[in-house]
């Protein structure tokens, strides 16, 4: 059987990016001198100005526009109307609500002598249910199509940087769709790219470069053919673009942020928010389960969600869908996450690492299936093959 799918993303100077990068990077200034802070910070860009706000309870000292403006200028924005230096800012950050607090700082479970120890000490920060996925597509074990697309918008970004191709502004956008037969990826069927530009370059020379300089790089000749369509800046100049040309807010690129669009999503985004908040925590750690179970051998394919109730550190719910994959039926292998993982907010903030300033490297180009995050290491898997 044939079908084709597909996955965009999106570099650092998009509207919304450039809000997700405010506000992660805000929150690791934060958690750079208060690891123990509450945070869920928000921004919304327009034309010529930025608005932070949200909820922040913390001993750090941060100049929240300096650290915005500079922000900003790292994305590339030094010109137009909103430059980092001239763009209006406004803030308005208070304090995180005492009946939200009071149920993260002791949990349910703990008030109620139910559960004891410091596993207990943390109740979920909301409601809600959070997924995680794993595939054998790539070596990461992501999906080949959110893989490719986050690899040419980060392509994009790096060529502009580097001076490869100067006249590039930071917007773009960046789509492809592979054609599956059987399940098995198969060929590229379309690359689409847009690039932000300056008024000098022509169409022709944009589309030469970037076909050769990104695309080309990019994307393996194996899987490009005669009747692969390459699409680039399809409707012609793009030369008006971030918070300048659309509007931004932060966590608005919810699938750009996970798995292109391959499993669920709960809803809950991930930008700004501190690890008690389990719209982020949890997720992380549900991909940390997927991608040590598929690597294990366990299923060739896993999506796995969990949800809670706020103030309440147990999951109340944990479902498990391998896709017709799994050496394991589904339900076996829910109970298997059960006894290995523990999904309590404490137990996961804890196994992952995640009181430090580490989130403003997920602000752009995806959250999952780079090395060096805490949550895509394969130290459960050898262990999990017991199962098998």
């Amino acid at each position: 059987m044939k079908k084709f799918f597909t996955s965009e993303s999106v570099t650092e100077g998009h509207p919304d990016k450039v809000c997700d990068n405010i506000s992660d990077g805000l929150l690791d200034a934060i958690l750079a001198l208060d690891p123990m802070a509450r945070a869920a910070i928000e921004c919304a860009a327009a034309f010529d100005t930025l608005l932070i706000m949200g909820e922040v309870t913390t001993t750090a000292k941060i100049d929240y526009e300096q650290k915005a403006r500079e922000i900003i200028r790292d994305i590339g924005y030094n010109f137009g109307t909103f430059s980092y230096d001239t763009c209006k800012i406004i803030v308005a950050i208070h304090e995180q609500s005492p009946d939200i607090a009071m149920g993260v700082n002791a949990s349910l479970e703990k008030k109620s002598g139910e559960q004891a120890g410091d596993e207990a000490q943390l109740g979920a920060g909301d409601q809600g249910m959070m997924f995680g996925y794993a595939c054998r597509e790539t070596k990461e074990l992501m999906p080949l199509t959110a893989s490719l697309s986050h690899r040419l918008a980060k392509r994009l970004t790096d060529v502009r940087k580097a001076g490869s191709l100067p006249y590039l502004r930071p917007d773009g956008k960046t789509q492809v769709t592979v054609e599956y037969v059987d399940g098995e990826a198969k060929r590229v069927d379309a690359v689409v790219v847009s690039a932000q530009h300056d008024a000098e370059v022509s169409q022709e020379t944009l589309k030469k470069d970037i076909k050769r300089l990104v695309i080309d790089a990019i994307i393996p000749a194996a899987l490009m053919d005669e009747n692969t369509k390459i699409f680039i800046n399809p409707t012609g100049r793009f030369e008006i673009g971030g918070p300048e040309g659309d509007s931004g807010l932060t966590g608005r690129k919810i699938i750009v942020d996970t798995y292109g669009g391959r499993c669920a999503h709960g809803g809950g985004a991930f930008s700004g928010k501190d690890p008690t908040k389990v719209d982020r925590s949890a997720a992380y750690y549900c991909r940390y389960i997927a991608k040590n179970m598929v690597a294990a051998g366990l299923a060739d394919e896993l999506e796995i969600q969990v949800a809670y109730a706020i103030g309440v550190a147990n999951p109340v719910s944990v479902f498990v869908d391998s896709h017709g994959t799994g050496k394991l039926d589904d339900e076996t292998l829910a109970e298997i996450v059960k006894k290995e993982f523990d999904l309590r907010p404490y137990s996961i903030i804890k196994a992952l690492d995640l009181r430090k300033p580490v989130f403003k490297k997920t602000a752009a180009y995806g959250h999952f299936g780079y090395k060096g995050f805490s949550w895509e290491q394969l130290d459960k898997a050898d262990e999990l093959k017991k199962y098998l």
